[in-house]
C-alpha cells in the first residue's frame, strides 16, 4: 500500500472516531464514592477463647521449644502443644490418623478454633489411651480427651520395672511423669488405668457424678476451660469459686478415707490427707531401702531430688536436675507415680476422687510392707459403702465380658440406672456397667429430691410383699429379696425322689443380702419352706414396731447399722451381733449356751446343717464341700478331707451329683450365709428353717429346740 492510501486511511478512521464521540448519548460526569469497608468476621466465643489457657502464647506448654537448636516442638509433643499437631494426629494433613508424623516449627502458635472445630473432630467419637484402652461412644468431649489424658498409665509403669525385684535399685529405672492435667485419665479410673493399679485391687471405674454433669464440657465451659461454677451451686450450695469446690463432699463419700477422724471435709482435703502421709512414706523408704534421702517439688523437673541435707524438705540448689533422684527401686517408683498422678491432676478432687483415694491408700500400703516403722492406716478406708463401691464386684463383675454390658437379669440391682428404669418400664434391659449407684437410683430425676414411690415388691416366690404404701423401705426390697425361694427350688426338683442323683439339677444360689426376703419370713418364702411345717411371717421387732424397716436400723446412704438405737434397749451394745433379745432364755442350738447372742445360735446350727449336708453327699457317694468365696460355692471333695483346698475351688469342679434332698439343704445352709444380718432381720425363723433342713437331712437335732 503507498503511502498516500495509509495516511488516508488513518485520517478516515480518526474522523470516525470522532463521529462516533460526538454522536454518543451524553451522561454526567460520575461522583467518585469511598469504597465501603467490609464488615468485621464475627468469630463465634472468640472472646472467651482469647483469654483462656488454650491461647495463652506465653506459657510454657506453647514457649518450651523456642530456644530450642533446631526450634522444633517433637512428634511425641505436638499433638497436645500445637495446632498443626493436633491436627497431624486426626489425619487432616493427608497422614495416617493417630500418630503425628512430622516435627512443628516452633513458635507453633496455641490451641485455635481450626483445632478443634473441623472435619475430623465432628465425627470423633473414641479416645485410645496411654494404657491401650480405648474409649468409645464419646461425644465432643472426645477433643478434649486427646490430650488431657496424660502420656505414662500402669502398663508403662509394668514395662519399666519387668523383671525386677522390687525392692533392688536400678540404674536402668527413672521417674515416671504422668504429665499434666490428665483430668480424662482421673475421670475414666481403672478403665483407662492411668495411676499405678496393684495386683490384686479392684478400682473404681467412670465416674459419673450425676446426670448432665458427667462430661469434660458439661462442667467446663469449652472455650475459657473455666469451671460451670454457677451450675455447681445449684446442688452444691455456697460454692461461688473453685476453691468452694474444696470443701464439697457428696453423700455417698461417707468414709474417712485419710483416717483423720473428720467425715464432713471436703474429698479435695481427704486427698491431701493421703497426700501427705504417702509422701513421709515414699521419703521413710528410700532412706531405708535405697540408702538416698528423697525430696519433691512440684515446680522443678524431674520433680523428684536427692535431699542432700536429708531435712526433707526441698531447699535452694537442690531442685536442679543433675542432683535428680536417681537410685530408684520398683517399689518406690510405683508409689511415685501415683502421688505424683494426683497432683498433677488440680481438679482429681472432682473427676475421679474414689480412684485417687485408692491408688494413694495402695502405695501406702505397699510401702508399708517395707517399712520400719510402717502408717498407721487403722483408721483410714479405701472404699464407700456397698451401694457405692463402684470398684467392687458387684458392679465390677461383668468389666471383661461383652464390652462391659450387665445383663437384663443383674442390670436392675448391680447398675446406677437399673432400678429406675425397672420402677417406671417394669422391665430392664441389658445395660452398660455403672460406678456404683448414683443419687437417682433411688431419687426419681423428674421430681427431685422425692425418691420413687413403691405400694408393695413382687418377691422371687411371687409373693407381694410391702412395709406400708409409699414406705421408704419398699425401696430396698426392690433388690435385697434374693433371687430364688421355696417355689423355685420346687420347680427345679419337680417330681425327682428325694434322694435320686439328677443329672440336670445345678445348685440354686439365692444370691447376696436377700434381707427383705428374710425379715417377711413365710410372707416371702425366700428360704425353702416344707410343706408340713409352720413359719414364721414378718418381723416386726420387739416393742413398738419402729425399728421394723429397713431404714430405721440402718443408715440410708452408709448402710451401717444405728448402733446408737440399739442400744436404747440393748445397753452398751457396740456391735449387734452380740445381742440376744432380752426374754428370750431357750438354747435354740443345744450347745448349753442359753445366753449367747441369737447370731450365735444359728452359726451352731448352720454348722450342724452343713455337716449333714457333707454327710447325705458322702452317703450318696460323691463328698462335697462349701466355699463361699469361689462360684459356685460347692465343689467335689477330691480328698474326701473335708476341707475345701485351693485345686478343688474351679468351675470344673462344681458339685454334679445333686439329689433333690442335698439341693435342698445346700439351698438352706446358703441362704443363712448370704445374709449377714439374718439373726436381726427374723433370727427364730431362720433357726426353724434351719432345725427343719438338719432334721430332713438326718443330722441329729435332738439337743436342739425349734422356735
Amino acid at each position: 500500500m503507498s503511502t498516500k492510501k495509509i495516511i488516508l486511511t488513518i485520517g478516515l478512521l480518526l474522523v470516525a472516531t470522532a463521529v462516533i464521540i460526538a454522536c454518543a448519548p451524553k451522561t454526567a460526569t460520575p461522583t467518585t464514592e469511598p469504597t465501603p469497608e467490609a464488615a468485621p468476621i464475627e468469630v463465634p466465643f472468640e472472646a472467651a477463647w482469647v483469654g483462656s489457657p488454650h491461647n495463652d502464647a506465653e506459657a510454657e506448654a506453647f514457649t518450651h521449644w523456642n530456644e530450642e537448636d533446631p526450634a522444633v516442638i517433637p512428634t511425641d509433643c505436638a499433638r497436645c502443644h500445637s495446632s498443626a499437631g493436633y491436627q497431624d494426629f486426626l489425619g487432616l494433613d493427608g497422614s495416617m490418623a493417630g500418630t503425628v508424623d512430622a516435627e512443628v516449627a516452633a513458635p507453633a502458635g496455641t490451641i485455635a478454633c481450626a483445632t478443634c472445630h473441623n472435619d475430623a473432630t465432628r465425627t470423633l467419637s473414641e479416645v485410645t489411651f496411654p494404657s491401650g484402652a480405648t474409649i468409645t461412644g464419646l461425644g465432643p468431649e472426645a477433643r478434649c480427651m486427646v490430650c488431657h489424658q496424660g502420656r505414662e498409665s500402669s502398663v508403662s509403669v509394668n514395662a519399666a520395672i519387668e523383671g525386677l525385684d522390687l525392692d533392688t535399685v536400678s540404674a536402668d529405672l527413672g521417674f515416671l511423669n504422668i504429665h499434666y492435667f490428665a483430668a480424662a485419665a482421673t475421670l475414666y479410673g481403672g478403665e483407662a488405668m492411668g495411676g499405678y493399679q496393684y495386683d490384686g485391687q479392684s478400682y473404681d471405674a467412670r465416674h459419673d457424678h450425676v446426670e448432665g454433669y458427667t462430661t469434660c464440657i458439661d462442667c467446663h465451659d469449652s472455650h475459657t476451660l473455666e469451671v460451670k461454677l454457677d451450675q455447681c451451686a445449684s446442688c452444691h450450695q455456697g460454692v461461688a469459686s473453685v476453691e468452694d469446690l474444696y470443701n464439697v463432699r457428696e453423700p455417698s463419700s461417707l468414709a474417712d478415707y485419710d483416717g483423720d477422724g473428720d467425715v464432713a471435709e471436703g474429698m479435695y482435703y481427704e486427698i491431701q490427707g493421703l497426700q501427705e502421709m504417702l509422701l513421709a512414706s515414699i521419703q521413710a523408704y528410700a532412706a531405708e531401702d535405697s540408702g538416698t534421702p528423697i525430696v519433691y517439688s512440684s515446680a522443678a523437673y524431674p520433680y523428684f531430688f536427692i535431699d542432700t541435707n536429708a531435712n526433707g524438705a526441698i531447699d535452694e540448689g537442690e531442685g536442679a536436675f543433675p542432683n535428680r533422684f536417681v537410685t530408684w527401686t520398683p517399689r518406690l517408683l510405683q508409689a511415685a507415680y501415683n502421688y505424683q498422678l494426683s497432683l498433677k491432676d488440680p481438679g482429681a478432687f472432682a473427676h475421679g476422687n474414689k480412684y485417687i483415694v485408692q491408688l494413694l491408700f495402695d502405695s501406702i500400703a505397699d510401702l508399708n510392707t517395707k517399712l520400719a516403722s510402717p502408717v498407721d492406716m487403722t483408721a483410714m478406708q479405701r472404699e464407700d459403702p456397698g451401694h457405692f463401691a463402684g470398684n467392687t464386684e458387684a458392679f465390677r463383675h461383668w468389666d471383661g465380658e461383652d464390652e462391659g454390658i450387665v445383663p437384663g437379669t443383674c442390670a436392675r440391682c448391680h447398675t446406677a440406672t437399673g432400678l429406675p428404669t425397672f420402677l417406671t418400664e417394669g422391665a430392664v434391659l441389658s445395660s452398660p456397667a455403672t460406678n456404683g449407684f448414683a443419687c437417682t437410683t433411688c431419687h426419681d430425676g423428674a421430681n427431685w429430691p422425692n425418691r420413687y414411690s413403691i405400694n408393695s415388691v413382687t418377691m422371687p416366690s411371687g409373693r407381694s410383699v410391702t412395709f406400708g404404701e409409699g414406705n421408704d423401705s419398699n425401696l430396698c426390697l426392690a433388690c435385697h429379696q434374693g433371687r430364688e425361694s421355696t417355689a423355685s427350688v420346687n420347680r427345679a426338683i419337680g417330681s425327682n425322689a428325694p434322694d435320686t442323683v439328677v443329672a440336670t439339677l445345678s445348685f440354686r444360689n439365692v444370691h447376696y443380702f436377700p434381707a427383705g426376703a428374710t425379715l417377711f419370713g413365710n410372707e416371702a418364702q425366700g428360704m425353702y419352706q416344707f410343706s408340713d411345717a409352720e413359719y414364721l411371717g414378718q418381723n416386726t421387732h420387739p416393742g413398738d414396731g419402729s425399728l421394723a424397716t429397713c431404714t430405721s436400723c440402718h443408715e440410708t446412704h452408709s448402710l451401717g447399722v444405728r448402733t446408737e438405737t440399739c442400744a436404747t434397749c440393748h445397753a452398751g451394745v457396740e456391735d449387734p451381733r452380740d445381742i440376744r433379745w432380752v426374754a428370750n432364755t431357750t438354747d435354740w442350738d443345744g450347745d448349753g449356751e442359753a445366753s449367747e447372742p441369737l447370731a450365735e445360735e444359728i452359726a451352731t446350727m448352720a454348722d450342724a446343717l452343713y455337716a449333714a449336708i457333707q454327710a447325705q453327699a458322702t452317703t450318696a457317694g460323691t463328698s462335697i464341700v462349701y466355699s463361699s468365696a469361689a462360684y459356685p460355692y460347692f465343689f467335689i471333695d477330691t480328698n474326701a478331707n473335708g476341707q475345701p483346698d485351693a485345686d478343688e475351688l474351679n468351675f470344673g469342679n462344681r458339685y454334679n451329683a445333686w439329689t433333690p434332698r442335698l439341693l435342698i439343704g445346700a439351698f438352706n445352709y446358703q441362704y443363712a450365709q448370704k445374709d449377714p444380718g439374718a439373726f436381726a432381720h427374723n433370727g427364730r425363723y431362720v433357726l426353724q428353717v434351719l432345725y427343719d433342713t438338719i432334721a430332713y437331712l438326718g443330722g441329729d437335732v435332738s439337743g436342739m429346740t425349734r422356735p
